[in-house]
């Protein structure tokens, strides 16, 4: 059974910094990244890696770094400088192809955790 479990988040001010894991079981995938939904919108893209190719949001640029072990099959998200605008529902998610930028593309969901970061 594929299972993406994630464990991080929680409450932090800003400026400060969290990281949040992802640890996939059932079988390893060529894609995996993280999504955020914040109060009232859209999931959304956050960072992704696929083979060595790594991508991040505008919004996050400078700020978040994805990183994976493979050996784990665990993908992390570092989340420094954080903002109050980056308060949201964080979701870890995978796929067997290479990453996209879009939820829908994604197979595989983790159960979510909750960052929110007070000003």
């Amino acid at each position: 059974q594929v299972q993406l479990v994630q464990s991080g988040g929680g409450l932090v001010q800003a400026g400060g910094s969290l990281k949040l894991s992802c640890a996939a079981s059932g079988r390893t995938f060529r894609a995996m990244g993280w999504f955020r939904q914040g109060p009232g919108k859209e999931r959304e893209f956050v960072a992704a890696w696929s083979g060595g190719s790594l991508s991040y949001a505008d919004s996050v640029k400078g700020r978040f770094t994805i990183s994976r072990d493979n050996a784990k099959n665990t993908v992390y998200l570092q989340m420094n400088s954080l903002k109050p605008e980056d308060t949201a529902v964080y979701y870890c998610a995978a796929r067997n192809w290479d990453l996209e930028l879009i939820a829908s593309a994604y197979d595989y969901w983790g159960q979510g955790t909750q960052v929110t970061v007070s000003s």
